[in-house]
């Protein structure tokens, strides 16, 4: 049996979906939540396999409450919700979540999700799979725009190296070494060394 908790605000889509779900004999429907935060707890104590989280509810959202119960719980997260804009989507997969599902989706295509979920596969809307492809070859080409020197500064943040050991490592001077992070931020659309360094991980520009 695959261990399910549905956390959703809405009470009759909550209702809903359990309703469907607990006539599926390998699911079993372990426990549900109106909130994010009573959602969190739910898990904690039921200890799921699969988590349906939806996005947008009253006392916060789902990424916020993905993000607490990635802190503790091994659970796969598949989001369920009528929002896909970039805002939503991409904090998100980052915050944790496994697949990513709008409500349009069949009761059906939910029951599938779940156990393609707990068998480690990944089911991404194509409205939002979309998004990830354009974002990735927007990414794969943001750092093509640096110089080679800008190239070695990204490597050396992504190794999390300060503006001192960069200067030391590539021999140049600080004030030379603050204006090519400030070049190389610019060029990658970031705000701030943290997340220059994830994008060097992200596309392979420093070993893990």
């Amino acid at each position: 049996m695959i261990r399910v908790v549905v956390v959703d605000d809405h009470d009759v889509v909550r209702k809903g979906v359990i309703a469907y779900l607990s006539t599926e004999e390998d699911l079993d429907i372990v426990g549900e939540a109106s909130s994010g935060i009573a959602g969190a707890a739910v898990v904690q104590e039921q200890k799921p396999d699969v988590v349906l989280m939806d996005l947008i509810m009253d006392d916060g959202t789902g990424i916020e409450a993905t993000e607490e119960i990635m802190k503790t719980e091994k659970c796969r997260i598949i989001i369920l919700t009528s929002y896909y804009d970039d805002e939503k989507v991409f904090p998100a997969l980052e915050a944790g979540a496994f697949s990513y599902m709008l409500k349009t989706s069949s009761a059906d295509e939910i029951a599938d999700a779940i156990r393609k979920a707990f068998a480690g596969e990944n089911v991404i809307e194509p409205k939002v799979a979309t998004k990830m492809m354009t974002r990735f070859r927007k990414e794969k080409s943001l750092h093509e725009d640096l110089t080679k020197r800008e190239l070695e500064v990204l490597k050396c943040i992504g190794e999390g190296m300060t503006n001192q050991e960069i200067s030391d490592v590539l021999y140049i001077g600080i004030k030379t070494v603050k204006t090519h992070v400030s070049h190389v931020l610019s060029k990658l659309e970031v705000q701030d060394r943290t997340q220059a360094a994830v994008y060097a991980h992200r596309n392979g520009l420093v070993q893990a």
